[in-house]
């Protein structure tokens, strides 16, 4: 028995380490499971797997440029003005935990990857039996699903130290397993209607964000409307003389990231960058006989060539998932859709909104994070470039389509000022500022700060409590739309029928 325990686990851990939490070969390997479900010609499930993980890899390289070049510029400051801070990144947050583990509570990563398994498999049951559930994604993201698990770990321990192996990795196997299943479902309505039916739902790091900023969008349209205001979209504001020049994307974004970019480089100053090119040897940072202006412009520029990288992947990877998720949808979870990467919203609705929710959001955690500075808070934060960029610009695009600029700025900003205070509270509460790092976005800033406030104060009634809020959100929602709550995936031209004939009954 033992023996085959151990194969399995072998078999576990390759199948974790080379497919799972390698988001590029795990969206291929779903593409090539559907087409062969849907019975399509050998070469044909291949090619789909190719182009499926080329355009997952083209992804990545667009958001890997965008975080390789600007982290060090935003980490740099903790440098550069000697502050004892915690970064808000989740490679550092995820850094934090792995140091953190056996140090506070005598524990290995190890069961991170066993907690990864448990939640994994929960998530697909909780899909699978969706007549009662009411639950209809399936979390594909297998490098935060990493990320997730380590520090759920942590927060699980923290309230419960001398909880057991088995008992830790059950419990958080069920919360984590919903929160990925009710987070993703928590987006699908309005990625649906961002993509027109794109066919898929968002499995990140702010799920429950993104709910909640486009839960907030519509109440602010309905706020306009209510007093004859006309929310007008950044894609429909055409400015006047030479402002014209930001009605186009690339141009918007090349200037304004200059502007936000190159103050930061000014003010951190040449031999930072000179001391990064000699730590990195030549591989980033600036030459020494390089000029510090093109330095500045070139890496300034870099942002809007990797977003339009980023965005030619999610178009060469989206189609295929989609069309190939059928086959899943039909024979193994009917009803379902993939959750994937936040990224992938990026190619769609308005592209400036990426660069107004990125530039507010920062806003707001910049003018967060002086507050911290001038009340002498206990845990400084550094702003890390993912949350900044990928929650905020994620919120800037939903909340321009469901209620034009004003919302694209104002709820990132929102977003931006929740973070940076959040991840103090939470990050010095929980023992991880000590460490240098915390998960640091949306959903860890809010969500699970509450779980484990209730966990931590009413011991097994809070595990309790957080499973059964996890259970009642879908059920709540299929109640508010039951007629359409299922067909928006199933049928979505159907629903849209069905959504525009209720708007013209009223």
């Amino acid at each position: 028995m033992a023996q085959f325990l151990d194969i399995l686990l072998k078999i576990w851990d390759y199948f974790a380490n080379n497919i799972l939490t390698q988001p590029a070969y795990m969206i291929g390997f779903i593409v090539l499971l559907g087409y062969m479900l849907e019975k399509k010609p050998l070469y044909e499930s291949i090619a789909g797997f190719l182009k499926a993980v080329i355009g997952y890899m083209i992804l990545m390289v667009g958001s890997s440029g965008l975080v390789n070049s600007f982290r060090p510029i935003l980490t740099g400051l903790k440098d550069r003005f000697n502050l004892t801070a915690t970064v808000i990144d989740p490679y550092f947050g995820q850094n934090a935990v792995t140091d953190g583990l056996m140090k506070t509570f005598g524990r290995t990563f190890g069961d991170v990857m066993l907690l990864l398994l448990f939640a994994f498999i929960f998530n697909i049951l909780l899909v699978r039996f969706q007549k009662y559930t009411k639950l209809r994604a399936v979390f594909t993201t297998g490098n935060v699903q990493v990320q997730q698990a380590a520090t759920a770990f942590w927060l699980l321990l923290f309230c419960f130290p001398k909880m057991g192996r088995i008992e830790v990795l059950l419990v958080m196997g069920v919360i984590l397993g919903l929160y990925w299943a009710v987070g993703s479902n928590l987006t699908i309505r309005y990625t649906q209607d961002l993509t027109d039916g794109g066919g898929f739902a968002i499995a990140h790091q702010q799920v429950f964000g993104i709910a909640f900023i486009s839960w907030l969008s519509d109440k602010f349209k309905a706020h306009e409307e209510k007093t004859h205001k006309s929310a007008k979209r950044l894609e429909d504001i055409q400015l006047p003389g030479f402002l014209k020049i930001f009605n186009e994307n690339m141009v918007a974004t090349g200037i304004l990231m200059l502007f936000f970019f190159g103050i930061i480089m000014l003010v951190l100053g040449r031999p930072y960058f000179n001391q990064v090119y000699v730590t990195s040897k030549g591989a980033s940072g600036l030459a020494p006989n390089a000029s510090f202006l093109f330095y500045i412009l070139t890496t300034s520029l870099s942002f809007a060539v990797n977003l339009a990288i980023l965005q030619l992947g999610v178009r060469t990877f989206v189609g295929e998932l989609t069309e190939s998720f059928t086959g899943i949808s039909d024979k193994l979870l009917p009803g379902s859709v993939p959750g994937i990467d936040v990224a992938a919203t990026f190619a769609f609705g308005e592209p400036n909104a990426v660069t107004i929710g990125f530039l507010f959001g920062a806003l707001g955690q910049f003018i967060a994070i002086g507050a911290l500075l001038v009340f002498h808070s206990p845990t400084i934060i550094i702003a890390g470039f993912i949350p900044l960029f990928f929650d905020n610009a994620a919120f800037g695009i939903y909340a321009n389509k469901r209620a034009g600029a004003k919302a694209a700025m104002l709820l990132p900003f929102l977003s931006g000022l929740i973070q940076v205070f959040g991840a103090a509270l939470v990050a010095t509460w929980v023992g991880l500022s000590k460490f240098g790092g915390y998960l640091g976005m949306f959903d860890w800033d809010t969500v699970w700060p509450f779980f484990t406030v209730l966990m931590k104060y009413l011991g097994i009634f809070g595990i309790i409590a957080v499973v059964i809020i996890l259970v009642v959100i879908p059920q709540l929602e299929y109640r508010h739309d039951p007629k359409n709550y299922f067909l928006m995936v199933t049928d979505y031209d159907q629903y849209k029928e069905n959504v525009a004939a209720k708007k013209a009954a009223k």
